[in-house]
């Protein structure tokens, strides 16, 4: 049986679809908070874009595609060039064609020839450094203190929501043990707001306030420019290699074969459709999340469609600020608490990668590309094409890798 053909009823797959909205809200709503797009068109193209990457992938990829960081900074740059961040909408849609072009490379070219660049000694410490990448992400979340809060509150919350995800993961039974994310969600928010409570500042409702009950997402047209496209549409050969990564360490999770069914060739074209869609509509590009994969190695559930659940969600949400601004309530050590197991689940696969693939450290050329990759990948390190655009983290440390794999003799060590 096909590891993603799972028998849950409608009313598991709802609450498992939530979880993954859970998961997927802060980083996706961050972009547009950061570059100045729609926070509700965001929402609503993330939801679409992931129906229709379902829809062409033949509904086999339990993916969900939101706000894709790695256009952050071409995206600024264009509104500081042009004045109008329509122009950076444009050259998102551009982004989007070029996955188009690579998606018919990969369709010319086959699957297998692509695959020859990347052996479990490649695709290993790229699904590790995939999760270890965002490991600050979660750590910040926690030490970040608000004003009137103080930083041991901070880990108490975090732990709670830690010790609730394990206890739930190893001790439930049945369709519990599969809805540890929310069970630590809940806890963490309400030691939360017992500590709140207690005179220190911990939950901030001032979003939740302020947010309308109901408003039509904030669509706005794109505008083209040559300078604009010729910003944002390179990025897409970095997120490229993050794309054959996330797709990679998603099929790790599930013990699927991705590359070859339903084709890595549609698994770039659904990306690259809901990225026109996303720019069409003026939000920003979409990528595949490891925080959803993350829940999925946490849950062991790889049901696609508590994905598409996730998507409908994610689009009601668009049109209701109120509960957006309940989600963005949620305090940073909740999140972080939730972030260190989802985002070491991903690692922790990259190792089991490895293992499985029976890669032999006790040859130095092994030794060699793992080694480079992993610092190179979590190590910071960039190489900059233009003042907008730069490979750097897991894009590099994948490039690196697939270089020395194929220069470095399997020999070396014989």
């Amino acid at each position: 049986m096909n590891n993603t053909t799972q028998h849950n009823s409608i009313g598991k797959l709802i609450i498992l679809g939530f979880q993954h909205v859970l998961a997927m809200f802060g980083a996706t709503v961050l972009v547009p908070l950061l570059t100045g797009l729609p926070m509700s068109v965001a929402l609503f193209a993330a939801g679409v874009g992931t129906l229709i990457f379902h829809f062409i992938t033949k509904r086999k990829v339990p993916v969900f595609l939101g706000s894709s960081f790695a256009f952050i900074g071409g995206i600024i740059a264009v509104k500081d060039i042009t004045g109008d961040i329509a122009y950076a909408t444009g050259g998102i849609m551009a982004a989007g064609v070029m996955y188009l072009v690579l998606a018919l490379l990969v369709y010319i070219f086959g699957a297998q020839k692509v695959r020859s660049f990347f052996p479990p000694v490649v695709t290993g410490p790229i699904i590790i450094t995939i999760g270890l990448f965002l490991a600050p992400v979660a750590i910040n979340s926690i030490i970040s203190v608000a004003e009137g809060g103080a930083l041991w509150v901070n880990w108490v919350i975090a732990a709670s929501v830690l010790v609730t995800m394990m206890v739930v993961s190893v001790f439930a039974k049945g369709f519990f043990k599969m809805v540890p994310i929310l069970f630590g969600i809940t806890v963490g928010f309400i030691v939360s707001l017992i500590f709140n409570a207690s005179g220190y500042s911990v939950v901030n409702f001032e979003a939740l306030e302020k947010a309308s009950w109901f408003s039509v997402p904030a669509f706005v047209l794109p505008k083209f420019s040559w300078q604009a496209v010729a910003i944002i549409a390179p990025i897409s050969i970095v997120t490229f290699v993050e794309h054959i990564g996330d797709v990679t360490a998603n099929g790790a999770v599930v013990g699927e074969d991705f590359f070859k069914d339903p084709g890595l060739h549609r698994t770039l074209i659904g990306d690259g459709v809901a990225t026109m869609l996303a720019g069409f509509l003026g939000g920003p590009a979409n990528t595949t999340y490891g925080e959803n994969t993350g829940v999925l190695a946490a849950t062991k559930n790889y049901d696609p469609r508590s994905l598409r659940i996730a998507a409908c969600f994610a689009i009601v949400l668009s049109f209701f600020g109120k509960f957006s601004g309940l989600l963005s309530s949620l305090p940073g050590p909740v999140m972080g608490g939730i972030s260190i197991i989802l985002f070491g689940m991903i690692a922790s696969v990259g190792l089991r990668a490895l293992v499985e693939g029976n890669v032999d450290f006790k040859k130095s050329r092994n030794l060699i590309i793992v080694a480079i990759m992993l610092v190179l990948g979590l190590g910071g390190a960039s190489f900059v094409i233009t003042d907008q655009v730069a490979i750097s983290g897991v894009a590099l440390s994948a490039i690196v890798g697939i270089i020395l794999n194929k220069v470095l003799p399997e020999h070396i060590d014989n």
